[in-house]
């Protein structure tokens, strides 16, 4: 486990934010900081984390395993994810898969032979008003067809870094691992950008125009709901 020290300085960082008793919390942010450093979740960074946490290796694993964001195997750059579930799929995300498939040579969760691209089928993305979606490295690239997945990853595979439809500009699986874990981004270009689309705000519009509101915060309701005294 030869990492620098300053990993071992962000690891002192995330644990602080974490009250005592609630330590083992801070495993997901670590297992992000691991893999901005070796590019996946590597075995000395299952080791790494179960050192800092006090637990043991199978358990930073059975989390490192059920995560899709955390990678076992070296992942490349740039991870284009595909979204294929309903209504993705239903526009077109399979046929632009496959064809991200074919002209990377790879299948899903396989990475490219440069090792620069990982490929995934993403089971949801969250962003059905703009399907189908292709994300690199989370960053959302909107209403995709074959045409345009095969652009992109050109540009990537050119080392280009294409403008996302929408959020901040395009960094690595390293540089957004570093945010993940919950750190700065410490390129200024990074801080740019605007995750708002007019898709996901035309809700919000409808509902304003018609002065429909949510109910107010009532800062007074109990978290929990007292239960009738016959089901005690």
């Amino acid at each position: 486990m030869n990492y620098p020290e300053k990993i071992r300085e962000q690891a002192e960082a995330i644990l602080v934010r974490y009250p005592e008793g609630r330590e083992r919390s801070a495993l997901l942010p670590l297992l992000h900081l691991v893999q901005s450093h070796d590019g996946y979740v590597s075995d000395d960074g299952i080791a790494f984390c179960a050192e800092v946490l006090s637990i043991t290796k199978a358990q930073v694993q059975a989390v490192s395993t059920f995560y899709t964001m955390y990678k076992r195997e070296p992942a490349g750059d740039w991870l284009v994810s595909v979204c294929t579930n309903t209504l993705c799929r239903s526009k077109g995300g399979q046929k632009v898969f496959d064809a991200l498939s074919d002209e990377l040579d790879v299948g899903h969760d396989e990475t490219t032979a440069d090792g620069k691209i990982t490929l995934e089928h993403a089971e949801c993305l969250a962003a059905c008003d703009y399907a189908p979606v292709v994300t690199v490295n989370y960053e959302f690239y909107d209403d995709m067809d074959e045409e345009k997945s095969l652009g992109l990853v050109r540009e990537l595979k050119e080392g280009r870094r294409p403008v996302p439809s929408r959020g901040a500009p395009l960094c690595t699986l390293r540089e957004i691992s570093v945010q993940l874990a919950g750190f700065d981004e410490e390129r200024t270009a990074g801080l740019e950008g605007n995750a708002q689309g007019d898709a996901t705000l035309a809700g919000a519009r409808l509902a304003a125009e018609a002065g429909i509101t949510a109910p107010a915060f009532d800062p007074t309701a109990p978290l929990l709901a007292k239960q009738p005294e016959e089901a005690k």
